[in-house]
């Protein structure tokens, strides 16, 4: 006997036994699916009262600028606590319910969302949903407790990056006032070189004064020296003449001393009867050359107190030319220490000119500073604009869906219980009918032999 024949005898003996014994197997379910229809409707209906949670949140920008949310708690972790009744005894108390009559809770996370559905079956419509309220209160006043010490710590933030700004920005008066001391500085040292420069110029001009003073002295001095030349050389011509002049009243003297001696012999001679006129000519000649003699000691005289003159102007022009010399030495003194306070000057000048550099550097210094400083305070605002943001999208736990009942009973499901009472009614009858059958094949079979 193949499969095929075998499978088919057995469907045959299955089939026969179900018909055999069909009202042991019909009668009995449909019993049991009258009972549990019966008892479904004696039973109290219950509706299901559910609300949507969503948990306290806030959202955070991240480096790149995108926007997550942030959960205080994961939803997952509240449906957890819900259904391990973590909340059941406050609730209870606080509703005064007999926790014997506590209807179960009952919360699930709901797939791909931040939300949490929360439920609960009670024959009392309102007592559910004052459950469900209750239940919310509780977990809104401890989720939004975690909320506060949030927004405290924005808070807090805030404040830090305020009383920052406001330290900032008196960092920066304080530097800009210190720019302002430093270009007064700067004012200062400015005026202070125009005045050296006025110096500079004022000892220029000095300067050049007692160049032209000394070249004057020079020419003054050039002039005594022609003079003294020219007084040197009346000196020379003087002696030439008194020389000559005395040559001359030598000669003249000479010639005198002769005729007085022709006059001395005539007069001899005369008292010897020598004649009277040849003593009155050696007489009138004797007188001419006196008279003459005369006229050359006065021109001798004359050259000597020209010659003394003429001296007397050389000791002057020398005497004018040590003054011009002095003169000159003192003005070389002050030229010098002119051009020495001049070159001190201009030392000066250049230390406050490096002095006013200095300044400068300074001052471009302080502005980058202050400009730091003002980025850093644009930064600070920006950061409080952020922190502000975080701070306005800070979501508390708020009820998505408000405590609502189901439109009809949810328990007993009277349908339902009937179906399910008919079918295990009927699985179990026709298993129980095909092992009556069994036990009679094993009667038969004993009886048999």
């Amino acid at each position: 006997m193949n499969r095929t024949e075998r499978q088919e005898i057995f469907l045959t003996d299955f089939f026969d036994v179900l018909w055999r014994r069909k009202w042991g197997i019909i009668a009995p379910t449909l019993a049991v699916a009258v009972i549990a229809g019966v008892v479904s409707f004696l039973l109290p209906a219950a509706w299901e009262v559910d609300a949507v949670f969503q948990p306290s949140k806030f959202l955070l920008q991240t480096e790149q600028g995108q926007l997550i949310e942030v959960l205080v708690v994961d939803p997952k972790q509240v449906a957890s606590q819900v259904n391990q009744a973590s909340y059941t005894a406050v609730i209870a108390k606080e509703l005064n319910l007999d926790l014997r009559d506590f209807p179960r809770l009952r919360a699930e996370h709901l797939t791909d969302t931040h939300l949490v559905r929360i439920a609960v079956r009670d024959e009392d419509v309102e007592r559910g949903k004052s459950v469900l309220n209750s239940l919310f209160s509780q977990l809104k006043t401890e989720l939004d407790r975690k909320i506060e010490v949030e927004i405290k710590s924005i808070d807090g933030q805030i404040s830090a990056k305020q009383n920052e700004i406001k330290e900032n920005e008196i960092k920066i008066r304080d530097r800009k006032n210190e720019i302002d001391l430093r270009r007064l500085t700067i004012e200062d040292k400015k005026n202070e070189i125009k005045v050296k420069e006025n110096d500079i110029l004022r000892k220029d001009a000095d300067i050049r004064q007692r160049v032209l003073d000394v070249q004057s002295r020079e020419i003054e001095k050039e002039r005594n020296l022609k003079s003294i030349e020219f007084e040197r050389n009346k000196i020379k011509i003087s002696e030439e003449r008194m020389a000559s002049i005395l040559e001359e009243m030598k000669s003249v003297k000479g010639r005198i001393d002769d005729l007085e001696k022709q006059v001395r012999k005539v007069l001899e001679e005369r008292k010897a009867g020598e004649d009277a006129i040849s003593l009155l000519l050696y007489s009138n000649e004797v007188q001419q050359n006196l008279r003459y003699y005369n006229t050359l000691d006065e021109k001798l005289s004359l050259e000597r107190v020209a010659r003394e003159n003429s001296e007397m102007n050389i000791r002057n022009h020398e005497q004018n030319m040590r003054q011009m010399d002095t003169q000159a030495a003192q003005l070389e003194a002050q030229k010098d220490a002119l051009r020495a306070e001049l070159e001190t000057i201009k030392n000066e000048i250049a230390i406050k000119k490096t002095e006013i550099g200095k300044v400068g550097t300074e001052i471009v210094a302080v502005n980058n500073e202050i400009e730091k400083t003002g980025n850093k305070i644009e930064s600070l605002k920006k950061e409080i604009e952020l922190l502000n943001d975080k701070k306005a999208r800070i979501d508390h736990a708020r009820l998505v869906k408000e405590p609502t009942s189901s439109l009809y009973p949810v328990s007993p499901k009277k349908k339902a219980n009937i179906l399910a009472a008919f079918f295990i009614g009927l699985v179990v009858f026709t298993t129980l009918a095909f092992f009556l059958e069994y036990l009679a094949k094993v009667k038969a079979v004993r009886r048999a032999g």
